[in-house]
């Protein structure tokens, strides 16, 4: 039959699956985001509902976001710091309280604009703790060996989840309103609690801090690592040239292609299906020499995708290029977290996680408001060719440092394996 070759691929991209407690996480991620993603589209909506303002959207989405960037170094550690595992569950368990007074406030009516702020402060604050200490459970429950699988399959979750997710709040904030999905983004953080607290994973983290310093020492580690800084530096301007896109998709989607919200939901529905179909294709990985030039060929992807849709006059290549841009952009992530966690000590994970997760998560909304305001003076199409002019430039200066870079990746992993 004609498919069978492609099983042996298949089954390699999802070999994380062979851990017990890597299945347990995935089943906690599954219901976890889900109810994450319908949460965010309800409160965006109520915050629409109750103020009719775009800046006050943008501003609940800016303060959901900042404090991964302003308190990104505390959450790694902490993660470097404390158990892992335990880490998780307090900030899971902070998200959850969160979710039900969001729940319980707008039940009873007394819900306002600056509670919902609030409220998007606390869960922002959550996620700046949450990030580093989930994204270094990996290499305890896989091991290095079957890491890139594990951060493969996890950002195919994440973005098939984004598809699912908006799709049900949708329909239920139609027929029910928004606090039937708290309430249920809610429950969900009981199912990620209960996998997470089942797991058996080695202690580590405890303590390690104290071994290697503090968060100033992380950005000196850093530093002091070229490598490192090709790869954050990479990260950085994959979210900030990817940011345009996500902030002016609604003005693509009804103001240029006259397409109304359904045409925002193809727009990013396409971004999650390519970004799927990228991580799972990266998931077929076994080991790390080959992923700088799977970096370098995301970057072009990304930057022509970009330049593609910032001059596309229709609608349907449009879609194919989020699929492109989704795809590129989530196979870039997926490929710079595989090389850090494989190659930085231990005592160092949480920290450089940190950083990880502020270049990559915290830069989106300073790159989204700045996209906004210069999208009213130049225009959107010109915002977004500028982005693939700048990841065209970034592309060309991973292309000049490759050489180095992957010599001394190679080296990493003669290493490991040596070990």
């Amino acid at each position: 039959m004609d498919w069978d070759p492609c099983m042996p691929q298949l089954r390699e991209s999802f070999r994380a699956l062979n851990h017990r407690d890597f299945r347990l996480y995935t089943a906690g991620q599954i219901v976890s985001l889900t109810g994450s993603w319908m949460q965010s589209v309800a409160q965006s909506w109520l915050i629409y509902r109750l103020t009719h303002s775009e800046w006050m959207m943008g501003t609940v989405v800016f303060a959901t976001h900042i404090p991964v960037l302003l308190l990104g170094p505390l959450g790694g550690m902490a993660a470097d710091r404390f158990p892992r595992q335990r880490v998780v569950l307090i900030t899971q368990t902070v998200a959850l309280v969160q979710a039900l007074l969001l729940a319980g406030l707008n039940l009873s009516g007394q819900i306002t604009p600056n509670l919902v702020l609030v409220l998007a402060v606390v869960l922002g604050i959550a996620n700046a703790f949450d990030i580093p200490g989930r994204q270094t459970l990996f290499i305890q429950m896989v091991g290095k060996q079957d890491l890139i699988s594990a951060i493969s399959l996890n950002s195919a979750i994440f973005n098939a989840s984004r598809v699912v997710g908006p799709s049900l709040a949708g329909i239920i904030v139609a027929g029910f309103g928004e606090t039937v999905c708290f309430f249920v983004n809610a429950a969900s953080f009981l199912a990620m609690i209960g996998c997470v607290a089942a797991m058996r994973l080695p202690m580590a983290g405890a303590g390690a801090a104290e071994a290697a310093g503090g968060f100033r020492e992380g950005f000196r580690y850093a530093w002091n690592h070229k490598q490192l800084r090709v790869l954050l530096g990479v990260c950085g301007l994959t979210g900030l040239c990817y940011s345009p896109i996500l902030a002016l998709a609604p003005f693509f989607a009804d103001g240029i292609f006259h397409q109304g919200s359904a045409g925002l939901g193809f727009l990013i529905g396409a971004m999650g299906v390519g970004a799927v179909i990228g991580v799972v294709r990266l998931a077929r990985h076994t080991g790390i020499s080959r992923l700088p030039g799977v970096s370098l060929e995301s970057t072009l992807i990304l930057a022509f995708s970009l330049l593609a849709f910032g001059c596309s006059p229709w609608f349907g290549a449009s879609i194919a290029l989020m699929a492109l841009i989704g795809f590129s952009v989530m196979r870039q992530n997926s490929c710079s977290n595989s090389l850090i966690q494989c190659t930085v000590p231990d005592h160092y994970r949480g920290r450089m996680m940190a950083l990880f997760s502020m270049v990559v998560t915290g830069l989106l909304p300073i790159g989204s408001l700045a996209s906004g305001a210069l999208a009213e003076v130049f225009g959107a199409r010109a915002v977004v060719l500028a982005a693939g002019v700048c990841c065209l430039a970034g592309a060309a200066a991973l292309r000049f440092a490759m050489p180095g870079f992957s010599e001394w990746v190679k080296e990493q992993e003669e290493e490991a394996c040596a070990a």
